[in-house]
């Protein structure tokens, strides 16, 4: 495993961490789709979060890795887990990102806009 696979899966992990203490249940890590993969989806409630996970250098280096292309490319691959898991179609659907930069805190952006 290379160290940038490392640092991903690493920062996956913090994500998913700060997500079960603020009250979420994980329902998937790294989802693979035929579109591509959610890094982690998360419900709380009647919410369900697919979140999307940037590991930098620091918070600004992490905003700056936030492309349309990928938050459109989790907007299709959102599609279809909602597809094969209907029990999910009434709940309110949010797509976030959660910042991981290093020696520092993970910051949670919610409702991230495309």
């Amino acid at each position: 495993m290379s160290s940038t696979e490392y640092k991903g899966i690493f920062g996956e992990s913090i994500a998913s961490l700060l997500l079960i203490i603020k009250g979420y249940s994980i329902l998937a890590r790294r989802y693979r789709t035929s579109c591509g993969e959610i890094d982690i989806i998360a419900r709380k409630g009647d919410i369900v979060a697919f979140v999307e996970v940037k590991s930098r250098k620091s918070l600004t280096k992490c905003y700056e890795a936030i492309h349309n292309k990928q938050i459109r490319r989790i907007v299709r691959a959102s599609e279809i887990f909602l597809r094969k898991n209907p029990r999910f179609h009434s709940s309110f659907i949010r797509y976030d990102v959660i910042l991981v930069p290093d020696w520092n805190f993970p910051k949670h952006v919610k409702n991230i806009s495309m």
